[in-house]
């Protein structure tokens, strides 16, 4: 078998897997978010014990502000216990004598994970012992995707609600997210990836000939580092390492794993607006940006010179391309190649798809409510055209919500070019810096990038151990993360507070082609104004060199 025929038979199998998932999960999960009338929920013995336990009422609604509040407060206490957990490493069990965890890249460490970035600076199996790994990490990979899910569910009934300041509860959104969706897949996947040879061990290392080889409870984070579109590895190496990920089927579920859930989630919306065309037409968009992606990096890569370096033979050129597209097409971050090895145009790829601001498909809850604000900007940009008030899903988009909307859309490349041009600039930055030119500025781009879009993944080849880069790139995450969720959940109360407008002819319909292309074309139009400078000097000048 060629390789290419190979290479496209991985893909059909990821396809028909997502197809087969999509129905059941999308609507699984949108029985799960759907709020039913104060009072009248159902809730588990788990749940109610949790709520009692943290003094919540689960029958009682939030104001958008409130529900901000929530996401906020949580986030930040989520950093404080990783934080400090870090620091007091030498005195937890299982620690294997590596010390506490450096000051700056303790602070970073724990904004990376608690905003679902998972950017590391350090060697995991050299600095992290197993009991931070489990109790700080992994729980981490967990409630950070459960947030990205809540604020997608309450954005989405934004849209569904009429007349009322209330968008559910925060704190039950969070906990169905986390035990009703996430817990249940990652404990399936987990007993299939240790089935498929991935590791699971509380020893810190194993004799392979002589030689001992870190070691680690991969398997329990390695399924949600890919299902909650989290990225950090247990292991330096990430999925390129065979404890990670040992052969070709292992590499193909954990790509099915971390778009699953991105990918459901549009079947979700539409069950949950009771228009499913709508979900059909955010999925046909993400589609066929993430499908132009695919063939541009695997493209690239194949006619390279040195089309396997960097890459590992188990996986291949297809293996390593389907790979390295879905994870930064996603917020994911995971790598099973070395992007810093490939080719000026399948490595600006690759950033390509975080400037897109990652909603092809996105992350797990940030992939939907990136792409519904940009469906706004869609809509907005049509009213302009034909001289009418927009309108999306029967709500009108008046100042206030074009303003929350353009707020979401701008805060990534505001920290991004920010970061990057004062990195740029730093006589410093040269010293950390493995390549110059055109592939030294893709390297600090990719950096800045892959941090404000919450994304984790290291294109390679840079030195981010510094105070400045620990610190900037630990504001960037936080600033991508929750500028963006801020400016959702006001855009979320303001729409609920309207009244559903009725269709007329005048009406621009959502559910077709024409607002499909409307809506692909913005989100290139966005990213190609905002980003083709600094691309021009990056990638692209290397690509024609």
């Amino acid at each position: 078998m060629s390789p290419l025929v190979a290479g496209l038979a991985q893909v059909g199998i990821l396809v028909a897997a997502l197809a087969v998932a999509y129905q059941p999960l999308g609507d699984y999960m949108a029985r799960v978010f759907r709020v039913q009338e104060a009072g009248k929920q159902k809730h588990s013995k788990v749940e109610l014990a949790i709520y009692r336990f943290a003094r919540i009422d689960p029958d009682a609604e939030q104001k958008w502000s409130t529900y901000a509040y929530g996401v906020l407060g949580f986030s930040l206490v989520g950093i404080v216990f990783l934080y400090v957990v870090q620091r007091v490493q030498s005195a937890l069990p299982f620690g294997f004598d590596r010390g506490n965890v450096p000051e700056g890249m303790a602070f970073n460490t724990a904004i990376s994970f608690v905003t679902n970035t998972n950017w590391q600076s350090y060697v995991p199996e050299a600095v992290m012992g197993h009991t931070v790994q489990m109790i700080g990490l992994t729980v981490q990979n967990f409630v950070s995707a459960a947030v990205g899910l809540a604020v997608a569910v309450a954005l989405v009934r934004g849209f569904v609600r009429q007349q009322t300041d209330r968008l559910g509860n925060f704190w039950v959104d969070l906990t169905r997210g986390t035990l009703r969706v996430l817990l249940p897949l990652a404990f399936v996947f987990a007993i299939v990836l240790i089935a498929l040879g991935v590791t699971m061990s509380l020893k810190s290392g194993v004799d392979v000939d002589g030689q001992v080889v870190a070691n680690a409870p991969v398997a329990s984070q390695e399924v949600i580092k890919e299902l909650g579109t989290n990225g950090g590895g247990v292991l330096n190496a990430n999925s390129a390492h065979p404890f990670e990920n040992p052969n070709e089927w292992s590499n193909l579920l954990e790509i099915f794993l971390l778009l699953v859930v991105p990918v459901a989630l549009t079947r979700t919306f539409g069950q949950l607006v009771g228009q499913k065309k709508q979900g059909y037409v955010l999925l046909g968009v993400m589609a066929t940006i993430w499908a132009a992606m695919l063939a541009v990096i695997w493209g690239a890569e194949a006619s390279g010179l040195r089309p396997l370096e960097g890459k590992e033979l188990r996986f291949g050129v297809a293996g390593s391309a389907l790979f390295a597209n879905s994870t930064t097409g996603t917020s994911t971050g995971a790598v099973n190649s070395w992007h810093d090895s490939f080719t000026g145009l399948g490595g600006g790829g690759t950033l390509l798809n975080m400037l897109f601001g990652e909603m092809t498909p996105g992350g797990v809850g940030t992939g939907l409510y990136s792409i519904l604000v940009m469906a706004i900007i869609a809509m907005f940009l049509a009213g302009l055209m034909v001289g009418r008030t927009p309108e999306y899903l029967g709500k009108k988009l008046g100042r206030k919500e074009v303003t929350a909307a353009a707020v979401s859309i701008l805060a990534m490349p505001t920290v991004l070019l920010v970061g990057a041009g004062i990195a740029a600039i730093l006589p410093s930055t040269q010293g950390v810096l493995n390549n110059s030119g055109e592939h030294g500025l893709s390297e600090i781009l990719y950096a800045y990038a892959s941090a404000s879009n919450n994304n984790g993944s290291a294109f390679g080849g840079i030195t981010v151990t510094s105070d400045w880069f620990q610190s900037s790139l630990g504001l960037c995450m936080l600033f991508g993360r929750f500028v963006p969720i801020i400016a959702v959940l006001a855009l979320a109360g303001s729409l609920a507070a309207q009244k559903k407008v009725p269709v007329t002819a005048g009406t621009l319909p959502t559910t077709g082609p024409l607002f499909a292309g409307l809506l692909t074309a913005s989100i290139v139009l966005v990213a190609a104004l905002t980003f083709v400078p600094a691309l021009a000097l990056g990638p692209i000048a290397e690509a024609l060199l």
